[in-house]
């Protein structure tokens, strides 16, 4: 019955827990201070030999791929750009400074002969009248 009276109320406090600030952190985990890289390296013992080489041998294949891949898509992206510049704005640029100059030309005329010939570019003598302006 001595152990009855150890954890009865009469004698008095008895701690269980440890304190709070010793909850948080465990003593395996101070101890242990490995990185997620180390961790998964430590996992791969437990596959066979064979499934670590195909698996490597897929990483680097991967890897090489990727980097193909990806100069590629840089020397296919340089030369796009830059033929796109030599071969198409120049003709984009000329298109524009063409219809700048047709839009001054039909404004000289508009200013010139008048608000009805810059819209039909014909002559003022040779437009029909309108119906009931007479």
């Amino acid at each position: 019955m001595a152990g009855i009276e150890e954890i009865s109320p009469s004698s008095g406090p008895v701690e269980t827990r440890p304190p709070e600030d010793e909850i948080e952190g465990d003593d395996e985990d101070d101890e242990l201070d490995e990185t997620l890289t180390e961790r998964l390296w430590g996992l791969t013992e437990m596959f066979p030999d064979s499934l670590r080489s195909a698996a490597e041998v897929s990483v680097d294949c991967s890897l090489s791929v990727a980097k193909k891949l990806y100069s590629f898509t840089r020397s296919a992206l340089w030369v796009g750009t830059t033929s796109f510049m030599i071969l198409v704005l120049p003709v984009v640029f000329e298109t524009e400074r063409l219809q700048l100059e047709q839009q001054q030309l039909q404004q000289q005329r508009q200013i010139l002969l008048g608000p009805n010939t810059g819209m039909s570019g014909g002559m003022p003598g040779m437009m029909p009248s309108a119906p009931g302006k007479m």
